[in-house]
């Protein structure tokens, strides 16, 4: 769908901008996927910002999911599967729920999950180019 070759973390807020306006129309599901350190939650962090979220957004790496608001009042769930166990531990936690409600659902580590997704989504995928540069690529 899209291709940014290479940004840097001045480049955050222009690229996270750029994504949001580019994935207009798509699906509210975004699938973060990239090795560790590449930066999936510090774009996730940035998406959060340049949706409207005001409060200070936390990684959900211990709570698996945290929900914030933003300034319109629209509900955004921002999700780190990475420590899960298994499968039934997304679905304890009501995953099925939060990814039909319509609302943005941002996740990191979908890998942890993979049978879920078998719906319309978006794949966000951040390769590491060095220690300051990244790759980003959309695709639905």
């Amino acid at each position: 769908m899209r291709t940014w070759e290479s940004y840097t973390l001045a480049d955050l807020p222009v690229v996270a901008k750029e994504m949001i306006e580019s994935l207009q129309g798509a699906p509210r599901v975004w699938l973060f996927r990239g090795q560790m350190g590449a930066g999936k939650t510090t774009l996730s962090k940035e998406l959060l910002l340049q949706l409207g979220v005001g409060q200070n957004v936390q990684s959900p790496t211990f709570s698996l999911v945290n929900e914030y608001q933003t300034q319109t009042g629209e509900i955004i769930y921002h999700f780190d599967l990475y420590r899960l166990k298994n499968i039934q531990e997304a679905l304890a936690i009501g995953i099925e729920e939060y990814l039909d409600s319509g609302s943005y659902c941002l996740i990191e580590w979908p890998e942890q999950a993979e049978e879920l997704w078998d719906f319309p989504h978006v794949n966000v995928e951040i390769e590491a180019i060095n220690e300051v540069q990244r790759k980003l690529t959309l695709s639905c």
